[in-house]
């Protein structure tokens, strides 16, 4: 069954939130040391039981490590057990950073294009990120230092009692359903952008309804990603950069680069113009999974030719 076929969103969030309220105040106040086993137990049954999940992480890991050299191999045991072992050290690290127990001090930065000392002042502009690694980190960050107004588009549908679970963590703000963006919402957008907020979206999730998606080679085979971070970048007038944050042992490494400084098209080019950059996106994409191969954390089939 392919992506189009069943949806992403389509598929029913798994856990309960009172499991999702116990794993997080046991971290909270045993630490996430004695919370392990708990967690190792959760993840085993969600490995076991989630045979189509299974198998999209290891088609996955099957296509990066034929796409190219990896400067970090992926682990010759159990990998993808291990990618979801990496999945729950995340949705913890998420209730940490909120919790401040993570802090700019455990952030390594790579800026080339001088994008930190652009934040907080002039206009806002447009962040793409990934599912890869853990962007609620620098969510989080930005809004505890004071930094810089960071709004994220989501679609959480799928994921409404892990939202909730972050809102009574201090962490569920500025977030903004983007399933429907309308003239108004087009409007409100452009308007934080003028006070100097910045915007953040994913570019590697499909839109919940329409077709406004483009193929791209991503590790070797064609798969869609959604026009919709591009389209706004040019009807905002708005920078467009590409955003990772990434673990390594007990640090996370932030990368931020300038993807256009701007995108403009006509009737007769747009298609072509979003394309180009769907593609530079999916190569970068590519690139920092080879550097953290564990930490894209999709769990549904993704190519067009996954079955």
């Amino acid at each position: 069954m392919s992506v189009i076929e069943r949806h992403w969103a389509d598929q029913p969030e798994r856990g309960s939130l009172v499991l999702m309220r116990l794993t997080a105040w046991a971290a909270r106040n045993l630490g996430r040391r004695l919370v392990a086993p708990l967690v190792w137990a959760v993840v085993l049954y969600f490995y076991v039981f989630g045979a189509r999940a299974r198998r999209a992480v290891a088609e996955y890991q099957r296509r990066l490590a034929q796409s190219g050299e990896m400067p970090v191999p992926l682990p010759r045991n159990l990998p993808v057990y291990r990618q979801y072992l990496a999945f729950a050290d995340a949705i913890l690290d998420k209730l940490d950073v909120w919790q401040g127990k993570i802090t700019m001090a455990s952030l390594d930065i790579a800026d080339p294009d001088g994008l930190h000392g652009q934040m907080g002042t002039g206009r806002g502009q447009i962040l793409v990120g990934s599912h890869l690694g853990n962007l609620e980190i620098c969510r989080a960050l930005a809004e505890r230092t004071g930094a810089l107004k960071l709004n994220v588009l989501v679609h959480d549908k799928h994921a409404a009692q892990f939202s909730r679970l972050l809102d009574e963590a201090g962490g569920a703000l500025r977030m903004i359903q983007v399933s429907d963006l309308d003239a108004p919402a087009m409007l409100d957008l452009a308007q934080r952008l003028d006070r100097g907020e910045w915007l953040a979206i994913a570019g590697d999730r499909v839109p919940l309804q329409g077709d406004r998606t483009t193929p791209v080679d991503f590790l070797g085979a064609t798969a869609l990603f959604p026009q919709g971070p591009w389209l706004l970048a040019g009807l905002l007038r708005s920078p467009v950069n590409l955003l990772f944050c990434t673990r390594h042992g007990s640090r996370y490494r932030v990368a931020m680069e300038r993807l256009s400084d701007g995108i403009e098209w006509t009737r007769a080019t747009r298609q072509a113009r979003i394309a180009g950059l769907a593609q530079r996106y999916a190569d970068r994409l590519a690139a920092h999974c080879r550097l953290a191969p564990l930490q894209w954390f999709n769990f549904y089939p993704f190519w067009k030719d996954d079955a």
